[in-house]
């Protein structure tokens, strides 16, 4: 059958994507900062028109935002929209969830220091949350650990989709399946927009816009199930949380229920609607096609990784990795990949002695190219001298 009028096909849904990479030949660190897409530009140029020219009822049709956002993370995710609110940031949304937990929580002090951090100074606070160590096998949180740490009292279990040191993907349908009707609470950060997943096997997701996504900084959603609404105790609710601008004046409302009551101030409208802009620009694309081109540019990256003799200490299995490809040279070698890497204008993420490269869906042969070539002086310049 042939596709409606005005519908894209898949084909040109994926190249329209791909046309709205705009960054520098060169750019492989999207796990640390998606330079913006053109969807969200757009969106941001527009929003600051209407904002600076400040036309008669210009800033009331800015405020739809935010049902924009619930709606678009809704269709990527599979939560509905009445689940999903606006949030600052990943971590603003994550401590909203752990802040409203009674018990136990289980979380790997090796995970993004977000989170351990936000269990920590809940139980410091609060003293209602219980943090629980949970072990990994190599740094990596699997369903076997879990199962391991659980006891008949924990409360949660914390865990980050994408591990930002290991690039190791979690099973989140492995450790539903293991923690039965507990809560689980998970960080999308470094999933979203790269790796196809299994969102409402989750309880509580949240995600911001920087990354993969390619929205920027100040923008994200908390996607909550009716299950954690009913669970998660709303301790830092606040304006946001209660009706905002349609409270009325002295009186202190009663916190709003589901979702809507971990809010604590009034949203970003135009930070809701550029993360709306690039879930959406993913929604059409389709999440799971963006995921196989990430899937298919890591691993020529990690052929490139081999061929020059550099040891991958990521995931090579497709199921397992996201975008991240992570690099340990010898410790002796590693100024030398730095140098290499800088002087041909690869941008990646070096740290503890290794090299995170993360190229996207649209990442270029040009870069790919610069990225070899780098690799090449940095072979030249270790080779043992005869």
């Amino acid at each position: 059958m042939a596709a409606l009028s005005g519908a894209p096909t898949a084909h040109t849904a994926i190249t329209a994507y791909l046309a709205g990479f705009g960054e520098e030949p060169g750019y492989l660190d999207f796990a640390r900062f998606g330079p913006l897409s053109r969807a969200v530009l757009a969106e941001t140029a527009a929003q600051q028109e209407a904002l600076t020219r400040a036309r008669p009822g210009a800033y009331d049709r800015l405020q739809h935002g935010t049902a924009r956002l619930a709606a678009a993370a809704a269709a990527v995710t599979g939560f509905r929209a009445d689940q999903v609110v606006f949030q600052p940031s990943t971590t603003h949304g994550i401590t909203q969830a752990v802040y409203g937990v009674t018990g136990p929580v289980l979380v790997s002090a090796a995970d993004y220091p977000s989170l351990p951090i936000a269990v920590a100074r809940a139980a410091e606070l609060l003293q209602t949350v219980v943090p629980v160590p949970l072990p990994t096998s190599e740094g990596r949180v699997t369903p076997a650990g879990v199962r391991e740490a659980l006891t008949p009292s924990t409360a949660a279990v914390l865990v980050s989709a994408v591990d930002a040191r290991t690039g190791h993907v979690a099973d989140l349908d492995g450790i539903r399946q293991v923690i039965g009707d507990r809560l689980l609470i998970v960080d999308a950060v470094q999933a979203l927009g790269a790796v196809d997943l299994p969102w409402t096997a989750a309880d509580v997701v949240a995600c911001g816009g920087q990354k993969w996504l390619r929205a920027g900084h100040g923008a994200a959603f908390l996607a909550v199930s009716d299950r954690a609404a009913e669970r998660l105790t709303p301790a830092l609710s606040g304006i946001g949380g209660s009706g905002g601008d349609a409270l009325p004046w002295d009186e202190v409302p009663p916190v709003r229920r589901g979702a809507d009551a971990l809010q604590l101030a009034h949203a970003d409208e135009a930070a809701a609607a550029r993360l709306a802009a690039a879930l959406e620009d993913l929604a059409t694309a389709g999440a799971r096609e963006v995921a196989t081109l990430v899937s298919g540019q890591a691993a020529r990256v990690i052929a490139l990784a081999d061929e020059f003799g550099l040891p991958v200490v990521s995931p090579r299995a497709a199921l397992e990795r996201a975008g991240l490809v992570v690099i340990e040279p010898l410790p002796e070698r590693l100024t030398a990949l730095t140098a290499a890497l800088h002087n041909h204008g690869v941008s990646v993420t070096i740290r503890g002695g290794r090299v995170r490269v993360s190229p996207h869906a649209g990442t270029q042969e040009e870069t790919l190219s610069m990225l070899r070539t780098a690799l090449t002086a940095y072979s030249q310049a270790v080779r043992p001298v005869r």
